[in-house]
């Protein structure tokens, strides 16, 4: 049997977010209108009430979040979380790690996608201190409200052409990293994939070894300062499978 794989399910990872409560230029309080181009995001909404605001070759969507809402979109689909009082989300990501290695572009406007330095300089946060990190985020996401606007509009006419040429250049700019996303999903969902499959035919061959493995992990409690994300103020729960006595 194969080496076991991370342990949390799916390889996902958990973060809990506040959805940002500030105006965009538009006049709605929310995050930055973006897209991953590999993985898959899901909403466990916990708290307080708004909208998730899609756009996909489907065309456009608002979904109604509130308290229980569990709602998730997959790779490509362009997403901007709107608060409407007190929004905070469970978020668990497939892929867990592609996102922070770079499967995430937000919809700047055209211009600025098309150039990977004017991305990286609009998408960067400076270190510190903290208010001139809030000033930061709050422009990159009306940056990036600008560019969703002129897909949006577009879409509403029946003109997905904007919104293909974002995915195309959206390609470009992670061509350069994606190489690397193969190793996170061969040691995280795929292994665990391999598992599973290994442990299905080893019970149907009558070997149930691997129980003797079973174990409990428990992440560790949050704390520290809440990070800027691209939708609001986060912090990620290590699920890394480490045991925690109990």
């Amino acid at each position: 049997m194969t080496a076991t794989a991370p342990t949390f399910p799916g390889a996902t990872s958990v973060t809990l977010l506040d959805v940002y409560d500030d105006l965009a230029p538009d006049g709605l309080r929310g995050g930055s209108p973006h897209m991953h181009l590999a993985s898959t995001e899901c909403y466990v909404v916990i708290g307080g009430h708004g909208e998730l605001h899609t756009l996909d070759p489907g065309g456009l969507r608002e979904t109604e979040l509130s308290k229980g809402s569990v709602v998730w979109f997959t790779p490509g689909t362009i997403h901007r979380a709107v608060n409407h009082g007190g929004l905070e989300v469970l978020v668990v990501m497939g892929n867990a790690g592609l996102p922070e290695a770079g499967d995430a572009v937000m919809t700047f406007p055209a211009d600025i996608v098309a150039d990977a330095e004017r991305y990286a300089a609009a998408a960067a946060l400076p270190a510190e201190p903290l208010e001139a990190r809030a000033e930061a985020a709050a422009r990159r996401r009306d940056l990036a409200v600008e560019g969703f606007l002129v897909l949006r509009d577009a879409a509403q006419v029946g003109d997905l052409r904007p919104l293909q040429a974002f995915h195309a250049a959206a390609a470009r700019l992670v061509q350069g990293r994606a190489a690397d996303w193969t190793g996170i999903v061969e040691r995280g969902p795929a292994a665990q994939a391999v598992h599973s499959l290994d442990v299905t035919r080893a019970l149907a061959a009558g070997d149930a070894g691997h129980l003797s493995a079973a174990a409990v992990s428990q992440a560790p409690s949050l704390g520290g300062e809440r990070g800027f994300g691209m939708c609001g103020r986060l912090r990620a729960y290590d699920v890394s499978g480490d045991l925690v006595p109990r």
